[in-house]
């Protein structure tokens, strides 16, 4: 959530070009893990680089088995004893191998990681994986680690959880008229087209990216403040209240914005940058908000 996932202007370029491998990792998974000993897989020892990864690991109950992780992976709150320095887009071989890992997760192959941790250790195996294009890429990756951890049916419920409470959020019927939503990614204007993955997600709530367009063949263009004022959005979504400490009061604040109907009507939408910018379970917790926001203008335009 290609990437086509929405992320700060710092991150688009690692994420963009970050080539996600979906090994083909097999296991069993066990019966239950009170009446059933460990197998092999749930005893592996990981190191996560990617903070995504890493979320759906403690997700699906593997979360015992996670070593270490890169600085960036900050959730769940389980995880801060094993958070390094390791870095995810320049990963020392050296650091990692420390750990004496059995598997090693990656957001992308940057500094050929690969290649030097299986030189070094010819047993340790590299899952790697591309951020999500879509919502089965995101359902595919945690039974992927299901599958990896030994933890199958856990991965299994967490998809079935996740698919009923998006059900629960997208409404039954589009709007026959799109919704024209700014999403930014950082105060520089940075925004998403609804060619991403976070477009598409937008779409299932009639919202449209007033970004489609600007530039040709670039899904994350950068907007100018004129054509966001021109282009009215109804909504503002801010992805960048942490790196960038955006919010309601500093958009409404910005010379010429408050005539715009996101921002009159009181439908500017604060986001958690780290939420935006994965694909993991709490993906869910994003499109939940999204509707949230649909359902607000909806029930603002019908009082008019």
């Amino acid at each position: 959530m290609n990437t086509k996932f929405p992320f700060r202007r710092r991150a688009i370029t690692a994420i963009v070009a970050s080539v996600f491998i979906l090994g083909a990792c097999g296991g069993q998974g066990s019966e239950s893990a009170d009446s059933a000993p460990a197998s092999s897989e749930q005893s592996l020892k990981i190191v996560s680089l990617s903070p995504t990864a890493t979320e759906m690991l403690y997700a699906i109950g593997a979360g015992d088995q996670v070593v270490a992780v890169d600085s960036l992976s900050t959730y769940p709150a389980e995880v801060a004893p094993k958070v390094t320095k390791i870095s995810a887009y320049e990963p020392s071989a050296e650091a990692i191998l420390a750990y004496e890992p059995d598997v090693v997760l990656i957001s992308n192959d940057m500094n050929k990681i690969t290649e030097q941790l299986t030189s070094a250790d010819p047993d340790i195996k590299v899952w790697t994986g591309a951020a999500a294009a879509s919502l089965d890429d995101v359902y595919a990756q945690i039974n992927e680690l299901g599958a990896l951890t030994g933890r199958v049916d856990s991965a299994e419920e967490v998809v079935t959880s996740m698919k009923s409470r998006i059900d629960a959020a997208v409404p039954d019927e589009m709007p026959t008229v799109a919704i024209p939503v700014f999403y930014e990614l950082d105060n520089t204007l940075y925004s998403v087209t609804s060619n991403t993955f976070v477009g598409a997600l937008l779409k299932q709530f009639g919202f449209a990216s007033i970004a489609d367009g600007v530039e040709k063949g670039n899904d994350y263009p950068q907007l100018n403040a004129e054509t966001i004022v021109k282009s009215n959005p109804a909504v503002i979504f801010l992805a960048d209240t942490k790196c960038c400490q955006q919010t309601a009061a500093t958009v409404a604040a910005r010379a010429g914005w408050s005539g715009i109907a996101a921002v009159a009507n009181g439908n500017v939408v604060e986001l958690d940058d780290d939420i935006a910018s994965r694909w993991g379970p709490r993906v869910v917790d994003l499109i939940e908000q999204f509707g949230k926001a649909h359902s607000a203008l909806l029930a603002k335009n019908a009082t008019k």
